[in-house]
């Protein structure tokens, strides 16, 4: 049986063999999408595994050094797709309309994935202000700007909306004419001690990712994906500094405090996470309109 001193806890490497590869008429250089937090972890994986699908990416992110290197990972697994790589604060305005209008003006914007995000710990009563205003920036208004200034866009893609026949039959057949990905957690369906701006943030998410079914005309599907706990650099810096703080080994932390409630004892991968994206975004996905791709090991539905 391994032993403490035998667990090891770092990121996994991504490979091609990682990710999820589509056939899909829409799934090609001249299909444009956004994905916020595109310089690590889940948003990072994801900018890779839409460009190993052949699309044009724009990959947004604070971390300049970060977008670089997603470009590289890119070019490691032999994408046919391609990765912009853009530099924006989005808790700036004028940053993410700068960002759409770069992704409009590469092709057609089809797909937007809503990643970028932030943790703090901390009770209600203790939670300072600034923060929870930059993560609800973040988390909340951010993915609904960038949502509102995308849907036109997305929509322009249908050549042929002034065709009530033509409409009919690509919403019947299931095409559409594209989605925006909003990044969900177990988080956004039921709530723990110390993390309310989270919470508070995700459970908004849903209700955006409704809101944009509910006008996107059955073509623009919106979607969200919830996921647990992840294994990525932010997550390894939080496994380690709760470890410290409780005074118990990394293992105990992964294995009892934050798979405990979980029947899949294993954390998910970024890449894992980042092909539900793809395949909600795919044709496979039509019927996922408004609704919810909860992968969450049995964290909301079971308990002891």
């Amino acid at each position: 049986m391994p032993t403490d001193d035998d667990f090891e806890l770092s990121e996994p490497t991504l490979a091609a063999d990682d990710l999820l590869v589509l056939e899909d008429p829409y799934f090609g250089p001249e299909s444009v999408a956004v994905v916020t937090g595109g310089a690590s972890g889940i948003g990072q994986a994801l900018a890779v595994a839409l460009a190993a699908n052949g699309l044009t990416v724009v990959a947004a992110d604070i971390d300049e050094d970060g977008l670089d290197e997603t470009v590289a990972l890119a070019d490691d697994v032999d994408a046919p797709g391609s990765i912009e790589p853009v530099a924006a604060d989005l808790t700036d305005d004028v940053a993410v309309e700068s960002m759409i209008d770069t992704a409009a003006d590469a092709g057609d914007l089809r797909f937007v994935a809503n990643v970028a995000g932030m943790q703090h710990i901390a009770s209600i009563a203790e939670f300072p202000m600034e923060r929870y205003d930059l993560m609800l920036d973040i988390m909340l208004r951010s993915p609904f700007l960038i949502s509102k200034l995308a849907m036109q866009h997305i929509r322009d893609t249908d050549d042929d909306e002034s065709s009530d026949d033509a409409s009919s039959d690509r919403t019947q057949s299931g095409d559409g004419v594209g989605a925006i990905g909003n990044m969900s957690s177990v988080h956004g369906h039921y709530a723990t001690q110390d993390k309310p701006a989270y919470i508070t943030a995700k459970h908004g998410l849903e209700g955006l990712t409704k809101s944009i079914a509910a006008e996107g005309g059955g073509t623009l599907r919106g979607f969200s994906v919830s996921v647990g706990y992840v294994l990525t650099p932010l997550m390894v810096d939080q496994i380690e500094d709760t470890a410290t703080e409780r005074g118990i080994s990394e293992r105990e932390v992964v294995e009892d405090v934050m798979l405990g409630q979980a029947r899949t004892k294993e954390m998910m991968t970024p890449a894992a996470v980042a092909n539900l994206f793809v395949f909600g975004f795919s044709q496979h996905g039509r019927h996922l309109n408004g609704g919810d791709m909860l992968w969450d090991g049995g964290y909301t539905t079971t308990y002891e």
